[in-house]
């Protein structure tokens, strides 16, 4: 099952909105069109990544210009959500991969889920902390104890970690403690937290 992804948004210190695209870009444009020098940091939660919208307009069309393009339906392949991206080799590794089944982009497809799947635990603490790393940059990079935090962040030193954000404005403590719970949990146990569903499986 595909991932819903959620956002969060925030203006200064103080969170605004936080849910699908369809809860959070009315409340976003509403205060967008109430203050348009308001400065908006909106976060991707699940990967920790910064994320831009276009918000002019009637607030029906920031919402569909920010939603994914629906799969194309009728005659023809349907789309698969491929994305092409440059990826660059050795000669060896080109002669390798053009000699596998189905050709060069199946075998790297195939590499890359046995990879995932080899040790899942391991790397849903990787890129559970990985997102983690962002949204603290994002949101804490220029507050006291930032680079301390960061290091405890990824040596999974919880307790030293609470003990440097513990005087860091509410809102932002708030979000980060909830989105640093997932790469704790998972360095910890290497499993997912109560509640959390199990890898997807291809």
């Amino acid at each position: 099952m595909e991932e819903i992804l959620t956002y969060t948004a925030f203006v200064d210190e103080t969170l605004i909105a936080s849910g699908s695209l369809e809860t959070m870009l009315p409340v976003v444009k509403a205060r967008f069109d109430g203050d348009t020098s308001a400065l908006f940091l909106i976060l991707e939660d699940q990967s920790g990544r910064q994320v831009d919208f276009d918000l002019r307009g009637a607030v029906d069309e920031v919402v569909a210009r920010a939603l994914p393009a629906p799969a194309r339906t009728g005659p023809g392949r349907p789309k698969l959500g491929v994305v092409s991206r440059e990826v660059s080799l050795l000669p060896r590794h080109w002669d390798w991969l053009e000699q596998q089944p189905n050709g060069a982009s199946a075998a790297l497809r195939r590499l890359v889920d046995e990879a995932r799947k080899r040790d899942p635990g391991k790397e849903r603490a990787r890129l559970a902390t990985a997102a983690a790393g962002r949204i603290l940059s994002a949101m804490a990079g220029n507050l006291p104890g930032y680079e301390e935090a960061s290091r405890a962040l990824y040596a999974a030193n919880r307790a030293r970690f609470e003990e440097l954000i513990l005087d860091w404005p509410r809102d932002i403590r708030a979000y980060i403690q909830r989105r640093v719970e997932d790469a704790f949990s998972y360095a910890v146990t290497g499993a997912a937290p109560p509640g959390d569903a199990p890898p997807p499986k291809d």
